[in-house]
């Protein structure tokens, strides 16, 4: 029997985190995870090769339509779908294999295998600190910890009428790895998913249809902002159905039929490949969690009290399995937090400074309240807003849309949420996350000096225009 102060099941950005924390505090620490390689979907199939994806796709899109903009001219450019893949699967490679070796460098115990919590060991006892891990050649180890993490993540939701096939309709994972672009790409969900492979595709001349039940794209987004993304997108030739949602579907070899209904009118969509990327559900599928008495959530979560910790004693849950957005870096910052609370130390997540991005063009990014949340709990706000197309910076990269919009308590100034699409958006959120976590103002962030010309000087002119200080805003 081999045992361990702390057993991490799942060894996404959470599991492999929370590992790495718990062993720098000193706790013998095992990692259980059922791919060969570690990092969960996100660095296997979700967050890296996603944004490789992205760079690639923006630059050939740079190379198509704006050299001309700055006096270059070159030949018209062709895309290497085959190369642009395996430059992809180069990137994961070396990102997985660096958390390898953050685990042999920590001295984790990398454990291979689908882990399960077992009943009774061999020796007849029981508890939760219990994990069963079957290997990949079929092989059953028991091991005992005495504490145990659930870190499994997350996996795509299927519509009960369009499963996936892997072939015409599609998760996000074959939407990564298409081996030619589609002629007709139907995204089903504005999310950050769906935008951002849907911007993918499009930039490599597909044509991208996005359908979105809700009335905005990004429904977690700030409403204007959402906004001015949407109108920058459908500019780029994405075209974007609000308010409608996908009623029948008739997948066939080469093609899917799709029935579309908006305001009580139905309408036909014919494409090759459909993107299903209506959000992700809690993945927790033979973990035998009814072996010590967890039930799941009707959402099918995990519920966890303030220091992660489950109904049963000894077991935690943190990330995708538990409530909040399903996030890599919320995650991450669980997985230290509670590694920390293990050993004895404080460990805290402040979800209020937790940002989120959308790695579109412009980006789109934000952190702490909307404005419509704030209005939502009747604070009382004041909101400044500028606008890229008056920050010199982003004049002379070509990246003018977009804008920085600054919420603030009306009475104490104090940073309720900046949000910002524009150029490098997914960078310039840091410094609001900063202000945010350590409780700033919104004149504390306009009085602090930006370097000239940056990005970054839009961030203090929004802070200064709620104020009515803006120097350089209209």
């Amino acid at each position: 029997m081999q045992e361990y102060d702390l057993a991490v099941i799942g060894a996404g950005p959470g599991g492999y985190v929370a590992a790495i924390r718990g062993a720098q505090l000193g706790l013998r620490v095992a990692l259980i995870e059922k791919r060969d390689t570690l990092g969960g979907t996100c660095l296997n199939v979700g967050c890296i090769p996603s944004k490789a994806l992205l760079e690639t796709s923006e630059l050939f899109a740079t190379l198509r339509h704006k050299l001309g903009d700055h006096g270059i001219a070159a030949g018209a450019p062709a895309i290497d779908i085959a190369a642009m893949l395996r430059r992809k699967e180069r990137i994961v490679k070396e990102v997985t294999e660096g958390v390898a070796f953050l685990m042999k460098k920590n001295k984790v115990a990398v454990i291979t295998g689908s882990a399960s919590f077992a009943g009774a060991a061999a020796d007849g006892s029981t508890g939760a600190g219990r994990v069963l891990f079957v290997t990949a050649d079929g092989g059953r180890t028991e091991l005992a910890a005495k504490h145990v993490v659930i870190a499994t993540g997350s996996a795509p939701v299927e519509l009960p009428f369009l499963r996936f096939d892997g072939r015409c309709v599609i998760s996000s994972t074959e939407a990564l790895a298409l081996p030619a672009v589609p002629r007709h790409l139907v995204v089903i969900g504005a999310g950050a998913v769906g935008l951002e492979l849907g911007s993918v595709w499009l930039r490599l001349g597909a044509q991208v249809t996005v359908v979105e039940m809700l009335p905005q794209i990004a429904p977690f987004a700030d409403t204007q902002l959402a906004r001015a993304l949407e109108r920058s997108l459908r500019q780029q030739g994405m075209a974007i159905r609000l308010k409608t949602k996908v009623t029948a579907a008739q997948p066939g070899d080469d093609a899917v039929g799709l029935t579309v209904e908006s305001d009580g009118r139905s309408e036909a969509l014919v494409c090759d490949k459909v993107l299903v990327a209506v959000g992700r559900r809690a993945y927790t599928d033979g973990l035998g969690l009814e072996a010590i008495g967890l039930a799941l959530e009707a959402g099918g979560k995990i519920a966890v009290d303030g220091q992660f910790c489950t109904s049963v004693a000894g077991v935690y849950a943190i990330g995708d399995v538990i409530a909040g957005p399903m996030l890599a870096h919320k995650a991450e910052e669980e997985g230290i937090a509670l590694a920390e609370l293990i050993a004895g130390q404080p460990g805290h997540v402040n979800y209020d400074a937790l940002p989120s991005v959308v790695y579109t063009d412009p980006e789109l990014a934000g952190v702490g309240l909307t404005e419509e949340q704030a209005r939502e709990r009747r604070l009382e706000v004041k909101v400044g807003r500028f606008y890229f197309k008056a920050n010199a910076r982003a004049k002379t990269m070509g990246h003018d849309d977009g804008l920085v919009k600054v919420i603030a308590d009306a009475g104490t100034d104090r940073l309720l949420g900046v949000h910002i699409v524009g150029p490098r958006a997914s960078d310039l959120i840091a410094e609001a996350v900063v202000a945010i976590e350590l409780k700033a103002s919104a004149g504390d962030l306009g009085r602090a000096v930006h370097a000239h010309p940056t990005l970054s000087e839009a961030c203090k002119e929004a802070a200064l225009a709620s104020a009515r200080r803006s120097i350089h805003g209209a």
